[in-house]
């Protein structure tokens, strides 16, 4: 870093060394003395090479720079290089020819030309942006100090030119010219370095090219004086001067001055001193050289009288000016005043609007508590007048619970200026009430201000008793005030984190049949025997116990104690035993029964694991026949984990053609014909073999792939039939199994109807079966599914009937045409008269009802003989023909039951 930054110094630094060496050379050179020739040629040459160079580098500042302030440095470097022409021309006279340059010539004409060039390129320069009486006395101002000028130049210069009368008219203008010119171009430097002040934009280069010009000035007098009276020598002092002011203007055309971006433009009201003194200057120093002229040669002229005058009314103009501007100033500044009153004012009603009418109450208090400062809103929040307030102490308004509080807040804020303490404290209202209320001391006994302590106070009272009933909401359940899961999950985590992990175990139960009495009697029913069962579970645990619902039918149980596995059994135990009454729910005697999971925290790592070990073993509990306890053992993770991987082998078979369809035949039991086929779904899995419908069906419907699963079977069914001739050449009827879950989800009949289109299979060879869940879940919906069902011409069958909650009713509201008549009624046939009746009762109910009765699961040849006997329509079962592949099912087409089960229908 310091390398560089000398570096770039040494850079900096390197033009203008070079630049004032080259002038002390020069001037060196010329007081040496070596000849008047030497001296002539030397001062030609090095004049004509800094005048260029100072030209030819204000040109390339110029094209660097944009809009004005280009020009301007244009302006410069053209007014260099008409100078430099003109010394040329004089150069060549008087080097080349020998001869003295003529006057009037060619070398005035590059000398008044960079006069007039430079005073263009000046006020060229953008300058800061004046108001229109700014700019009226600026040009005042210019005025006067051109007067001013053009009075000394008078006295010193032009006067004795014009009595001189040297040569010829020409000769005396050229002369005279020179002097006027150098008047407005220091008039015009003037009047920029006044203004350039207030713009800064390239303000040292501008300020050396004006110093360059004053004294460009002064040496044109003074070689105007002494060529009047043939004293200026070529090579002598005067030349050292015009050198030195060319590289100063080098110097300005290398200076780097201000960025572009950084340049300040602006309206200034107010002048600089500089401005202001500089035409007074002027006119003083004008005034004296008079004097002085007045008194060496004791007369004045018409010109000097004039001048005189006119700077007179320049003055009183100027006054004039300035005493408006005066007035301008003082009309804003009143105006101004008048604003920032109004503002004030403004600010102070609205401050005190937002105080009067906050929530909260903002007192200032003294040290001592004294109230000194009230704001009128403590009577809207707590019924206080605020004139009753002030000049009290709070702390003996305050009840005495309170006080402690304040007086401990106020210590720690006096600890620092500008802290605040926050606090909570109750405050009796008027009315008596004792409310909440949140507190905020600020000490600000170092404001001057305020000099004391501000008391911020909101009534919180009743967002504090929403926020707690929030809080209660989130972490109980709103129907029986139990835990909820999130409370039962942070209360098991905190009994987690003790020290002894085997004291903890937990109870996860769901209620037997619960869904059923839901479905069927409605949720309001349902809601109030959930209400009962929790009053119940709190009966029966301990009273340090923590019972939670979990949703639904589901509750949960901690049980905390040395012997916790022990005492978690007996609770469960008390649990079960007081289920066992009936509830009464309005007119309605009702049962239930639980079946529970028990876990202890030595079996899992953390709350979550807990949970679901307590959730496996209730589950087996349920499977087992329900209204029981099952604890937990690692072989329920290891069959869970046995299930997920057959739920994902299953996802992976309807891609990958795994599954078959066999079909079982379906027999009339009057002719012996088959007139049907039932499809059931078989998993050939390339690594377990042939996976049972018993451990995969399940697993299907609980995941939801009972949808794709089931779409695939009717469709795969409906092909097949149509390939046996269905619609053609043979009335045969195709039975599918329809899951509980396809009603659920999606709209059936409309996949129905779909897959019929797409096979080509007749509606009314199409049979749906569905086991006696479909009438008892959504019972709307559903039998809104099963008249589309019916409008599209397919058959609908009950499946397993007997074994569930079917009554009578249901059988009427429901359209179904077949009565599938359970397997375990049909294995106690041939035995017990009752169980004989039994099935004629189905039978018969069948056979008034209008529909038509199957029997499934047929084994032996009594159970067919007995079915015949009973007029049952039709069968199916192994002693008829097992599930079968396709290509099996059609041989039994041809050759019939007959041929293959051993005349078992002769």
């Amino acid at each position: 870093m310091g390398g560089r930054a000398m570096s770039g110094m040494l850079r900096r630094t390197a033009v203008p060394v070079a630049i004032l060496l080259s002038v002390v050379a020069y001037a060196a050179l010329i007081a040496s003395g070596s000849g008047v020739g030497l001296s002539r040629a030397i001062t030609n040459v090095t004049g004509i090479l800094m005048t260029s160079t100072a030209g030819v580098a204000c040109l390339i500042r110029g094209r660097r720079r944009r809009g004005r302030s280009g020009w301007g440095w244009a302006g410069v470097g053209a007014g260099c290089l008409s100078w430099g022409l003109g010394s040329v021309v004089g150069a060549w006279i008087e080097s080349v020819e020998g001869r003295e340059v003529p006057s009037p010539g060619l070398a005035e004409v590059g000398y008044l030309g960079m006069l007039l060039l430079i005073v263009t390129a000046l006020l060229l320069f953008p300058l800061g942006r004046q108001a229109r009486i700014h700019r009226l006395r600026s040009i005042v101002d210019g005025l006067m100090i051109a007067c001013s000028l053009l009075l000394v130049s008078w006295i010193l210069v032009l006067r004795p030119l014009v009595e001189a009368g040297a040569g010829s008219s020409l000769h005396l203008a050229v002369l005279v010219a020179c002097p006027i010119g150098d008047v407005v171009l220091t008039t015009v430097v003037l009047y920029m370095l006044a203004r350039l002040r207030r713009a800064r934009q390239d303000a040292a280069p501008l300020m050396l090219i004006g110093v360059a010009m004053v004294v460009i000035a002064v040496a044109d007098c003074a070689f105007t004086y002494l060529t009047l009276h043939g004293e200026h020598p070529s090579g002598g002092l005067l030349d050292v001067v015009w050198f030195l002011c060319f590289a100063l203007i080098l110097l300005a055309a290398r200076h780097p001055g201000m960025p572009v971006g950084a340049q300040i433009d602006g309206d200034d009201r107010v002048d600089r001193p500089f401005a202001v003194m500089v035409p007074y200057a002027a006119v003083l120093g004008a005034l004296a050289c008079s004097v002085v002229s007045y008194a060496l040669s004791g007369h004045s002229d018409q010109f000097y009288a004039g001048c005189r005058s006119a700077l007179i009314l320049l003055i009183v103009v100027r006054q004039l000016l300035t005493l408006l501007e005066n007035r301008r100033l003082t009309t804003d500044l009143e105006a101004r005043v008048g604003s920032r009153t109004d503002e004030l004012r403004t600010s102070e009603l609205r401050f005190r609007a937002l105080v009067q009418q906050s929530s909260d109450s903002v007192a200032i208090m003294a040290a001592d508590t004294t109230i000194r400062y009230q704001s009128d809103s403590v009577e809207r929040i707590f019924g206080l007048r605020a004139s009753w307030l002030v000049g009290r102490r709070l702390v003996e308004i305050l009840d005495e619970e309170g006080r402690p509080r304040l007086v401990e807040a106020m210590t720690a804020a006096l600890r620092e200026p500008g802290a605040a303490q926050i606090f909570e404290l109750p405050v009796r209202h008027n009315d008596g009430r004792l409310r909440l209320a949140e507190m905020t001391v600020t000490n600000l006994l170092d404001d001057p201000a305020i000099q004391g302590f501000v008391l911020n106070t909101r009534d919180v009272h009743d967002a504090k008793e929403l926020q707690e009933q929030l809080m209660y909401e989130a972490y109980h359940d709103s129907l029986t005030g139990l835990a909820s899961r999130a409370l039962f999950g942070d209360l098991l985590a905190s009994a987690l984190g003790g020290s002894d992990r085997t004291d903890v175990a937990i109870l996860v139960l769901d209620l037997d049949g619960f869904k059923e009495i839901n479905d069927s009697l409605g949720h309001a029913i349902g809601d109030q025997m959930l209400v009962r069962v929790a009053e119940r579970l709190r009966e029966a645990v301990r009273s340090e116990d923590v019972v939670a619902r979990f949703g639904g039918d589901e509750f949960a149980v901690i049980v905390q104690s040395a012997t916790a596995r022990c005492d978690a059994e007996a609770v469960a135990g008390r649990i079960g035993t007081a289920l066992q009454e009936p509830f009464q729910v309005g007119e309605r005697e009702l049962r239930t029964s639980a079946s529970i999971g028990l876990a202890c925290a030595g079996d899992a790592d953390d709350a979550g694991q807990l949970i679901r070990n307590a959730d496996l073993a209730m589950y087996r509990a349920k499977n087992a026949g329900g209204d029981g306890l099952a604890a937990y053992d690692e072989t329920m993770l290891a069959g869970l984990v046995e299930r997920l991987a057959l739920e994902e082998d299953l996802r992976a078979a309807l891609t990958r053609d795994e599954l078959a369809l066999h079909y079982q035949p379906t027999v009339d039991l009057r002719t012996g014909d088959i007139v049907g086929f039932e499809a059931l779904v078989r998993w050939h899995h390339p690594a377990r073999g042939l996976v049972s419908p018993l451990d995969f069906i399940g697993i299907a419907e609980a995941t939801g792939l009972i949808v794709p699963l089931g779409r695939w079977v009717l469709t795969e069914a409906c092909r097949q039939a149509v390939a046996w001739g269905a619609g053609t050449t043979r009335h045969l009827k195709m039975a599918v199994n329809v899951s509980v879950r396809q009603f659920e989800f999606g709209d059936l009949s409309e996949m129905v109807a779909e897959v019929l289109a797409g096979t080509g299979m007749p509606a009314e060879q199409l049979c749906l079966e569905m086991t006696e869940s479909v009438l008892l879940t959504d019972t709307d919906e559903n039998l809104t599914q099963l008249h589309r069902l019916k409008a599209l011409g397919v058959s609908l069958a009950m499946d397993d009937f007997g074994t569930g909650f079917s009554s009578l009713a249901y059988l009427r509201r429901y359209p179904m045409d077949i009565l599938k008549i359970d397997r375990s009624f049909v294995d106690r046939l041939g035995g017990d008269r009752e169980d004989e009746a039994l099935v004629r009762t189905i039978v018969q109910l069948g056979r008034s009802l209008g529909m038509v009765t199957v029997a499934e699961g047929i084994e032996h040849p009594a159970q067919l003989a007995a079915l015949r006997e009973l007029q049952c329509d039709l069968a199916q079962g192994y002693l008829l023909s097992r599930p079968v592949p396709a290509g099996e099912a059609e041989v039994l087409l041809e050759r019939g039951v007959q041929a293959v089960g051993g005349e078992v229908l002769a």
